[in-house]
């Protein structure tokens, strides 16, 4: 990928006792270049065959600290974790901006960053509808394609009691219909993650939310999820080692485990050390491109102007 870049639901107060949250602008022209971790990309990651990778930047301060991804139609829309989106068209190694702003509704008035902690997202392949999990409110809300309109949106109760920052980090859109929400904290002495199993649309009344238990890999936390095209989930997860260092570890679920009461245990495939992105990963996608499978992530640089934000391609090897 190559780096030639064209072109609520509620009152918001004056004044909370807080500055008010940025929002991102409409006319934001996202600029990517070419990027690759120091020696370059080696041939294999574990299970992933490095394609390449751009950083990307704007010229608004409210650009950036991406926690959720999608690829739909071309198109790879990126969730900030203030309830904004950029959307972008990749057509070869060529990148366009296509949109960019903040969700039309939320949790909240929209003033604080608590009222829009946005920090999952998926999309239906089918129709382009996007639902995008809350941390703070521990709530589901669903928008129209584009993000043109709130349509719906849930507080589960088997979500209501994962902790105020901790919620909703992980959310996957199954074949079947079925979503699976992961929460970002968890038993490290038993290793077991909360996590709900929608029985369909999880920000519709009435749609079956079931409890089940997520297992990832050892010293890491769960940053994001997405669903292969057998069922199976791949989740990445991450861990801060300091000074601007994180380790980040991609792992899938068996979708025999997504069910009721289950344990999701998940097998390791991919292993990034710090020197080979050193970036808070917390958003993956999948894509289809012919037989082969790929896997996209991209990183949160927390709102620091000095951090890359990165978006990865990465091909996945099928088993032998």
């Amino acid at each position: 990928m190559a780096a030639a870049v064209l072109l609520p639901l509620a009152v918001v107060p004056t004044w909370s006792g807080e500055p008010q949250l940025k929002r991102l602008g409409t006319d934001v022209v996202v600029h990517a270049r070419a990027w690759a971790p120091k020696g370059g990309w080696p041939r294999r990651i574990g299970r992933l065959e490095p394609i390449g990778a751009v950083a990307l930047t704007a010229d608004d301060p409210a650009f950036g600290s991406f926690s959720g991804l999608a690829l739909w139609r071309g198109q790879a829309i990126l969730l900030g974790d203030g309830g904004t989106f950029v959307r972008l068209a990749i057509r070869g190694r060529t990148l366009t901006t296509l949109g960019s702003g903040s969700l039309p509704g939320g949790p909240g008035t929209g003033w604080a960053k608590a009222d829009r902690d946005s920090e999952s997202l998926a999309v239906d392949p089918a129709t382009g509808r996007a639902w995008v999990g809350f941390e703070r409110a521990n709530a589901i809300f669903r928008y129209a394609p584009r993000f043109a309109r709130t349509e719906s949106w849930r507080a589960p109760r088997a979500m209501a009691s994962w902790r105020t920052n901790s919620g909703a980090e992980s959310l996957a859109r199954l074949p079947d219909g079925r979503f699976v929400a992961i929460a970002e904290a968890g038993d490290w002495a038993r290793r077991e993650w909360p996590a709900v199993l929608f029985s369909g649309d999880p920000a519709a009344p009435g749609t079956r939310a079931m409890r089940l238990r997520y297992r990832p890999p050892r010293t890491v936390v769960p940053s994001d999820a997405t669903a292969l095209p057998d069922g199976d989930l791949l989740v990445v997860h991450r861990r801060w080692d300091g000074l601007l260092n994180f380790t980040v570890r991609i792992a899938r679920v068996p979708a025999a485990s997504i069910r009721p009461g289950g344990l999701m245990v998940a097998t390791e495939i991919a292993h990034f050390p710090p020197h080979l992105l050193g970036e808070n990963a917390e958003g993956i996608a999948v894509t289809r491109e012919g037989k082969d499978t790929m896997v996209w992530l991209v990183t949160d640089n927390d709102g620091a102007f000095y951090r890359r934000t990165i978006l990865a391609k990465f091909r996945l090897v099928p088993d032998q």
